[in-house]
């Protein structure tokens, strides 16, 4: 036989926050330190986004330079066989048309 008594459940007792036990100073310090470490991290950032803003964002590679100026004369002469191209078109399209003219006219027989 054994005997029980009542059994006590101790109240609970909520977690405490880590900064609810440090002192100003310490709090102080931490804050800081935090500002400090975003302020480093973000300054790179914010000066890259201020100069794209400005349009200062830094001279071309001199190879993009090369390439550009590559593809603006192969766009010019593309643009010069364009017009070379229009002007074959409408020659052709007149040939067919005086050869559409020729068979509509009747041949007379000598």
């Amino acid at each position: 036989m054994t005997l029980q008594g009542p059994v006590v459940v101790a109240p609970e007792i909520p977690p405490v926050p880590p900064w609810a036990m440090m002192d100003a100073p310490a709090m102080t310090l931490m804050a800081l330190g935090f500002f400090a470490a975003v302020a480093f991290v973000m300054w790179p950032l914010v000066r890259a986004i201020a100069r794209r803003i400005e349009g200062k964002a830094g001279r071309p590679d001199p190879a993009m330079v090369a390439e550009m100026d590559e593809l603006r004369v192969r766009m010019a002469e593309l643009e010069q066989q364009q017009v070379r191209f229009h002007e074959l078109e409408e020659r052709l399209d007149f040939t067919e048309r005086l050869l559409a003219q020729h068979r509509e006219q009747p041949r007379l027989h000598p």
